[in-house]
């Protein structure tokens, strides 16, 4: 793929729209909702999809759309096309919840079996992070625009990062294994995924589960900065398509 069937800025300002929508609920009191895999939802979580639903049936009809929220609420699409959209209206929802600004708005584009765009919107934290191509990845943030880069580890080792709220301590370390460290970090949603893009981090070790949802805007935005996500067992590249749309533990890295 050399270009995308759309253009990059029109997907920055539909990931902003569905921000600002999801910050007026964050800004109020709201309710949370149990979905029946027990995890929490919020109306932020359903408005927000709702906009990028609409939004990319308008803009890229022929390319189907693939969100938790409607996969929650027993919707399906046909992936047997070589595009598919993959959108997390609010990744860190438990971070929403808690009102600690570490949460974003995901929209991720898969081609075959391999995220090749995505967009990242942290609304409370004024950042946002996209790929202009598959291998250029930037943030806006404040009116700047900076091109984004993994750095080489420091001489004192790595900076890891972990779930603020699904960590398991002890795999996280099994998984950083004998590599040096000089700290542990913890952040919410895919945030982590763009600190190492944004060369502030160097490992995150994804101790639970996830949805292809979860990880293919990020995904995008680490590569094109030079990183990479791999899954654990392997080391192979994570890919998609997967039968539940289901992913394996993974690793996100920088060099």
């Amino acid at each position: 793929m050399t270009e995308y069937p759309f253009k990059p800025e029109e997907l920055v300002s539909l990931a902003v729209q569905a921000g600002q929508a999801a910050m007026e609920i964050y800004r109020q009191d709201f309710a949370v909702y149990e979905k029946e895999d027990l995890s929490p939802v919020t109306d932020a979580d359903l408005t927000a999809e709702k906009i990028i639903f609409d939004a990319l049936t308008e803009l890229t009809p022929d390319i189907p759309v693939v969100g938790e929220e409607h996969t929650a609420a027993g919707a399906t699409s046909d992936l047997s096309k070589r595009y598919f959209w993959l959108v997390d209206p609010i990744d860190g929802t438990a971070d929403f919840v808690h009102k600690n600004d570490e949460f974003t708005v995901n929209i991720g584009l898969i081609d075959g079996n391999k995220s090749v765009f995505g967009v990242v919107y942290a609304p409370a934290l004024d950042e946002l992070y996209y790929t202009a191509s598959e291998t250029e990845s930037f943030l806006l943030k404040g009116g700047t625009e900076t091109k984004l880069k993994v750095r080489a580890i420091p001489p004192e080792g790595m900076t890891v990062l972990t779930s603020r709220f699904h960590c398991d301590e002890k795999a996280a370390r099994e998984m950083v294994g004998q590599r040096k460290v000089a700290g542990y970090k913890s952040y919410g949603s895919s945030l982590k995924f763009c600190a190492i893009a944004a060369g502030k981090a160097d490992f995150y070790p994804c101790t639970h589960l996830t949805k292809e949802w979860d990880t293919a805007a990020a995904q995008a935005v680490l590569t094109a900065a030079g990183g990479a996500v791999l899954t654990a067992k392997t080391g192979k590249p994570l890919h998609y398509r997967k039968d539940g749309l289901k992913n394996p533990r993974l690793i996100a890295q920088g060099l």
